[in-house]
């Protein structure tokens, strides 16, 4: 008779970290965030990086931007919410004052 593991998903436990992202791994993922036409989804972004990144090592680098403020989810889209977002400072030049 064998031990029974639960998948880490059903027991909702954390997995311990591996080790910590290195600055131009998040630097990279912040550009590709940048650059992208339009918001991409985490699967999308995570595919389109010009060099290869660990999922974990991923998700642990997006949450830390979430932490941070430099990004958003909406309806599963990631977008940039920095303080240097173009297409958030061509929104706020063509919207309307209101007081």
């Amino acid at each position: 008779m064998g031990i029974l593991l639960k998948p880490v998903a059903q027991t909702k436990e954390l997995r311990p970290v591996l080790h910590e992202p290195q600055l131009d791994t998040i630097l990279m993922v912040e550009k590709a965030i940048l650059d992208a036409e339009d918001y991409p989804s985490s699967t999308e972004l995570w595919k389109s990086l010009p060099r290869k990144v660990q999922y974990q090592t991923f998700k642990r680098i997006l949450t830390y931007l979430e932490a941070s403020g430099k990004i958003a989810f909406n309806k599963g889209k990631i977008i940039y919410t920095g303080a240097n977002n173009p297409k958030l400072q061509a929104l706020i030049k063509s919207s309307i004052r209101v007081r």
